[in-house]
């Protein structure tokens, strides 16, 4: 412990991911090279998202069961043509993007399916006049996503705060936080 003079042992399991080549940069001085052996025990390369598509349904459904329970809707599901769409898609920001396409498309959705139109997969259309995002900023969404929500509601902080599954204090700091 910091500041004693006795040692304690400990026993961890340290897990690591990179997307780098470390022995490469240990080669080039960029990354300490007795590091690399002490955390380089066991090592795993995970393919990519795009390069395992079988595993896209069941990760989309993991990440629906947990954002339907944060956001308080608990009736919402795929139907196999979205689940199909998602599987043909690429996912160049891997499972990071599928985990925030899924959690945007049930933020912003009305009913208790999340339609293929729900997700905007790279596409650039906005003919029907709706705010296409052009990146998946969390922060941005919901700043954008509680601006609509107060607007319907005509600064209701009451009634936003149930829509958005939020408590009002929350509704409030997340106000300040954007300047809305």
């Amino acid at each position: 412990r910091v500041g004693s003079n006795y040692y304690k042992d400990i026993d961890i399991r340290l897990v690591c991911a990179t997307n780098m080549d470390l022995e490469e940069l240990a080669e080039q001085n960029k990354f300490r090279q007795d590091l690399l052996y002490r955390i380089n025990t066991v090592e795993i390369n995970l393919p990519s998202l795009r390069d395992r598509r079988n595993d896209i349904p069941l990760l989309a459904n993991h990440f629906l069961n947990i954002y339907k329970v944060k956001y308080k809707k608990e009736h919402v599901s795929f139907p196999d043509e979205t689940l199909e769409k998602l599987s043909r898609y690429k996912w160049p920001g891997n499972v990071r993007e599928l985990q925030h396409s899924i959690e945007r498309a049930l933020i912003l959705s009305e009913t208790d399916k999340l339609m293929p139109s729900d997700f905007i997969l790279g596409e650039k259309s906005a003919a029907s006049g709706e705010e296409v995002l052009d990146n998946y900023n969390l922060e941005n969404l919901e700043k954008s996503v509680i601006s609509k929500v107060l607007i319907k509601y005509e600064g209701n902080i009451t009634k936003a705060a149930k829509e958005l599954g939020l408590t009002r204090t929350s509704l409030y700091r997340r106000i300040e936080k954007y300047g809305l």
